[in-house]
Order: structure tokens, then C-alpha cells, then sequence
């Protein structure tokens, strides 16, 4: 890694530790009041689940994978795989599902997503997943519900 790129992920890291506040749009996006408070905190705050803790980790069925807030389909459980990271996992959303942003909190450059729909933060997708494209939609478990074929 070049020295300028380290300074700039260490600087932008810095900054999101001890000026967390971020602009949001929250108070004009609409939240589906069926939503719990962590829900909430994850999917408008930009919060992460504990790893491990999804249910969805386990289910195997066919069906499609929907946004928790607005009920947008985000994946079909074709592309669903463990990842062994103890996140739902899938390497392919559906076509203008999200919209991503750079995060640079915890110091590192990721690329989060958000719903295209309503806005509501999902995870973060990385570049080492399986698949012709090599995605990793590393989504929290609380912003899905799984509806079955």
C-alpha cells in the first residue's frame, strides 16, 4: 500500500472515531414502524448485528431475500452462500437493488449499501466471494426477511 493511500484510510478512520456524526437524511426516509430498535439502529444508523446471530445464516429453502423496511427485493436465495463470516451472504444482488457509498470507519476503505428504495443501510460488499464476479454482499440479518417459493 502506497504511504499516501495509509495516510488518507488512517485519517478518514481517525476522523469517523472521534466525529461520529454522519449527515442523514433519516427524518425524510421513511421507517416502517413494525421495526424493532435494532432494527432501526442498523438499517438507519449504520449499525452492525452481532456476527452469528442471524437465523438466516441457516435457511436453506428457495425464496427471495426482501428489505426488513420497505419490503424491496434485494436477492433471490440462489445466490445465497455461506461464507463462513456469520453474516448472510450472497455474491449477486438483483438489478438496482442498492446503492453503495465508500465507508472509511474502523480505519479501512469499504464500499457499504444502502436500499435503493428507502435508503436503509444492509452491509458492506467485498471483492472476495465466489461467482463469475467475485462480489460478497455481507448483509446484516435483521434488514432481510426471507419469503419461501
Amino acid at each position: 500500500m502506497k504511504k499516501r493511500s495509509f495516510i488518507k484510510i488512517f485519517f478518514y478512520g481517525f476522523i469517523s472515531v472521534f466525529f461520529p456524526f454522519k449527515i442523514s437524511a433519516i427524518e425524510k426516509k421513511i421507517i416502517n414502524p413494525n421495526l424493532t430498535e435494532e432494527q432501526k439502529k442498523i438499517m438507519f444508523g449504520e449499525g452492525t448485528e452481532r456476527a452469528g446471530t442471524s437465523e438466516l445464516n441457516f435457511e436453506k429453502r428457495k425464496g427471495s431475500y426482501h428489505c426488513a423496511n420497505c419490503n424491496a427485493k434485494l436477492f433471490e436465495s440462489v445466490s445465497k452462500f455461506d461464507s463462513g463470516t456469520g453474516w448472510p451472504s450472497f455474491n449477486e444482488a438483483l438489478p438496482g437493488a442498492f446503492k453503495t457509498k465508500v465507508d472509511y470507519s474502523f480505519g479501512m476503505k469499504r464500499i457499504e449499501y444502502h436500499c435503493a428504495k428507502c435508503g436503509a443501510h444492509h452491509g458492506h460488499v467485498f471483492d472476495d466471494g465466489p461467482g463469475q464476479n467475485g462480489k460478497r454482499y455481507c448483509n446484516n440479518g435483521l434488514c432481510l426477511i426471507f419469503i419461501p417459493e
